[in-house]
């Protein structure tokens, strides 16, 4: 069962997600900028909660469950990046690619490469 937090968040951001699309007038790029990360950060939170419910270790499950959170935040980390990207000048615009980039593989590395080894000393 969710929290009363939970629920007033999940309120929250679909009216804004509402409101956003309204006030875009018909700017398709921005209705679908919209609907894509309200989509994708509902698959987050669904995927971080069914991680949190798997069975412990490598199962099955908790595996899938990574892959969804590493692909909801990697599409959230595309979908941010081509808009910010889109405003700001090409040098400035590569800059926030590579940052992107350096994030989705780095999250692929710690989620499943990384995963259950040893720290360094």
């Amino acid at each position: 069962m969710a929290s009363w937090m939970t629920c007033i968040g999940f309120g929250f951001l679909t009216l804004n997600s509402v409101l956003a699309i309204h006030r875009s007038h018909g700017d398709l790029a921005g209705i679908a900028f919209v609907a894509t990360t309200y989509l994708s950060l509902l698959l987050l939170f669904w995927c971080l909660q069914q991680y949190q419910r798997a069975a412990p270790a490598n199962s099955p499950a908790r595996t899938r469950s990574k892959a969804g959170v590493w692909l909801s935040s990697s599409l959230l980390t595309t979908v941010f990046s081509w808009r910010v990207s889109a405003i700001m000048p090409w040098p400035v615009a590569v800059v926030v690619w590579l940052m992107a980039a350096a994030t989705v593989f780095g999250g692929f590395f710690a989620l499943f490469v990384w995963s259950g080894q040893q720290p360094l000393n």
